[in-house]
């Protein structure tokens, strides 16, 4: 990765290729790489946040990822999408949080007779206590995560790519190398098992689960590029 420099970007803009970006963000265009980190800071911060299950430490890891991705854009190949490559990089970061904060190790392989196994059972949903139909999209947005942390670790991720990002099946096994079938079997049963504890309220929640924008999104930003630029105090306003 060669040192940071300002190269012409006026014609960078919301619509500029993946490809177009990673080119010059490659060859030390921060502003470039600033659209990269706001186009998929959405899909990095869902994917760590199904592992961590926690907020901060979540942007802590999105924002290693990110700058583990700046000094390895040279050897990102054209020909693979920069989504599943950043992906990729983002699970590791999350995975290895959790080995060394626990020693716990989470296999995102498919193992043999692991789509049989028993989940852990999830939150009783009390009838009593779910939300009233004219609760604020806010309360049912949470219990939405709530439900979705509380899936086995296996299923939440798939269903966090799948339902939450809307990632295709072919995309989520490139991601997580595993079969696309395996991608499939694993998003029906974490369906089913949200289905049964939500109802009706699920489909209302997802598309505002684990939201992260605004000024969560400008400060990863922010960081990551004081951290790439030096003399950089804060993020370039896009």
């Amino acid at each position: 990765m060669q040192t940071p420099r300002p190269l012409p970007s006026d014609d960078l803009s919301d619509r500029t290729p993946d490809t177009e970006l990673v080119s010059r963000a490659a060859l030390g265009n921060t502003r470039a790489f600033e659209y990269i980190m706001r186009r998929h800071n959405r899909l990095l911060f869902r994917t760590a946040r199904s592992i961590l299950k926690n907020d901060a430490e979540t942007e802590d890891a999105v924002q290693e990822s990110y700058l583990s991705a700046w000094k390895s854009l040279s050897g990102f190949r054209a020909d693979a999408r920069l989504s599943t490559w950043l992906v990729r990089i983002v699970l590791n970061e999350a995975l290895g949080r959790v080995r060394r904060r626990s020693g716990q190790v989470i296999t995102l392989a498919a193992t043999a007779g692991s789509e049989e196994a028993e989940p852990r059972e999830l939150l009783e949903a009390n009838p009593d206590e779910q939300p009233d139909q004219l609760a604020s999209r806010a309360q049912l947005r949470r219990l939405m995560e709530t439900r979705i942390d509380a899936l086995p670790d296996l299923f939440r991720v798939v269903f966090m790519l799948r339902a939450v990002q809307e990632l295709s099946a072919e995309e989520v096994a490139s991601a997580l190398g595993i079969p696309e079938a395996t991608v499939r079997s694993r998003f029906f049963r974490a369906r089913g098992m949200l289905r049964e504890s939500l109802s009706r309220d699920m489909d209302f929640a997802t598309e505002d689960a684990f939201s992260f924008a605004g000024v969560r999104c400008d400060n990863i930003v922010a960081r990551v590029l004081t951290s790439i630029t030096p003399g950089c105090t804060q993020a370039p306003a896009l």
